[in-house]
């Protein structure tokens, strides 16, 4: 498609053509109303110029002493060489007594007068007052040509200003919808993009924080959003290939040796039960990836429901204090301020701090001191399971929230390798952000939920 027809088609042009015409239109509106106000204005003024000369000449005659009244005629007509305007002045029978006019029979009072009437000039049209004085018929009358003139230099510029205003009004709209149209191809070559699996590419940001800006920052945040759940497919299907295929394999050559043994006619009881075994962690670890699936999904939001966050975190730790103690360690609840609450589901809220409790006695040595807290923070309301243990490495901190994987020293620990990516999941689902923190000694495993709207302070 060429340029042109491009830019014919683009919304924006159309927009742009739509207001030009809107802008053109009142423009012509606002010049009519004041050429037509302009117009009456002048008309208005000429009637008063004529009545003013008329009035001037007629104050001149005295009763019976139509000299004088004579005499100030002519001296008018003198002065008027021009034909701008002319007086006449007749008498009772019609006789022309003085002026630079004709005489003319008119009506009292204000008259206009065509162009080419006998005895005016064929110039232009007049406008005339005439009326008695004394016995006599006094007549002045005024060209309209200054008035035409001057309404014909103002059509004129109002025809010039509209054709100004629609040039430019078309030209700015081309040029705006040419910039808004380079936009929206970069979205939609942005989006082709994606689509041809360049899940890398984003829509430029130009920094205008305008509408467009804004519609481009929430896609560039579906993308990332895209192009994170991609990576996570790609990510779970290596870790499937890498981690399951262990405990397949394993199973496999267990009932290889079944098979085996069944045919010695020996006991195959123990072979059974451990491939049942390993049969139930695979189904485990699948059943645990269906479910971060499904809450990654956002499934579960229909269940989300004001909740006190120290509650929930002292219910838990209530559950796990004997679990904690029977396994050789110990958990405490830190500060736990009632009152906070926060949107969501309290039986994925339960399964997440139940995983970072799991976690840490799973992981850490006899003696280990486990707590639990929840606070409120500027940046939100903060959960903390935190222990003395052995920690995390720096460069596993992030890795431990990746599906199916576990740290070298606990690969001998029972476990999918699951329980992290599930409270991350969980996390998400709510908004919140999850990571870990080093401590001296131990680690600790930070949620941090985003205060509710209602909660924040009047500014």
């Amino acid at each position: 498609m060429r340029p042109a027809e491009s830019l014919l088609r683009s919304t924006p042009f159309r927009l742009a053509l739509a207001f030009s015409a809107f802008v053109i239109l009142a423009f012509l509106l606002t010049g009519g109303i004041v050429y037509q106000t302009m117009s009456a204005n002048l008309d208005r003024r000429l009637d008063d110029s004529v009545r003013q000369a008329y009035s001037m000449i007629a104050t001149t005659y005295a009763e019976s002493d139509v000299d004088d009244l004579i005499i100030a005629v002519n001296s008018h007509a003198v002065g008027n060489a021009g034909n701008d305007q002319l007086i006449s002045l007749t008498g009772a029978q019609g006789e022309s007594l003085a002026g630079n006019l004709s005489a003319i029979d008119l009506p009292e009072g204000f008259a206009i007068v065509p162009e080419g009437t006998p005895g005016f000039p064929e110039t232009a049209p007049y406008r005339a007052y005439s009326g008695k004085v004394g016995s006599t018929n006094l007549t002045v009358a005024q060209s309209f040509k200054e008035t035409e003139e001057l309404e014909s230099l103002l059509l004129a510029s109002f025809v010039w200003a509209a054709a100004i205003v629609a040039g430019l009004a078309i030209a700015g709209g081309a040029f705006l919808a040419s910039r808004v149209q380079r936009r929206l191809d970069a979205i939609g070559d942005t989006m082709v993009a994606v689509s041809q699996g360049k899940l890398e590419a984003r829509i430029p940001q130009l920094g205008r924080d305008d509408d467009i800006d804004g519609v481009s920052i929430q896609i560039n945040a579906a993308l990332d959003r895209l192009g994170s759940l991609v990576e996570g497919m790609r990510q779970v299907s290596s870790d499937i290939a890498h981690d399951l295929k262990t405990p397949l394999n394993r199973l496999h050559m267990i009932l290889d040796s079944a098979a085996d043994k069944a045919g010695r006619r020996a006991d195959v009881s123990l072979d059974l039960a451990e491939a049942r075994a390993e049969s139930s962690q695979i189904n485990e670890t699948f059943d645990a990836l269906l479910r971060i699936a499904q809450i990654e999904a956002g499934a579960r939001k229909a269940r989300f429901m004001q909740l006190d966050l120290a509650e929930v975190v002292a219910s838990v730790a209530d559950i796990y204090a004997e679990v904690a103690k029977d396994d050789g360690k110990s958990l405490l609840v830190g500060s736990c301020k009632a009152g906070d609450m926060i949107t969501g589901d309290r039986e994925l809220l339960t399964q997440l701090f139940a995983n970072l409790i799991e976690n840490a006695i799973r992981h850490t040595p006899d003696g280990t001191r486990i707590e639990i807290s929840a606070s409120r923070r500027a940046d939100g309301l903060v959960a903390e399971v935190r222990d003395d243990g052995p920690g995390i490495p720096s460069e596993e901190q992030e890795k431990v929230f990746r599906r199916l994987y576990r740290l070298d020293k606990s690969r001998s620990t029972p476990g999918t390798g699951l329980g992290l990516s599930l409270v991350k999941a969980i996390a998400d689902l709510h908004g919140a952000t999850v990571s870990m923190q080093p401590r001296n000694p131990g680690i600790a495993a930070v949620v941090v939920f985003p205060i509710p709207a209602a909660q924040l302070p009047l500014r």
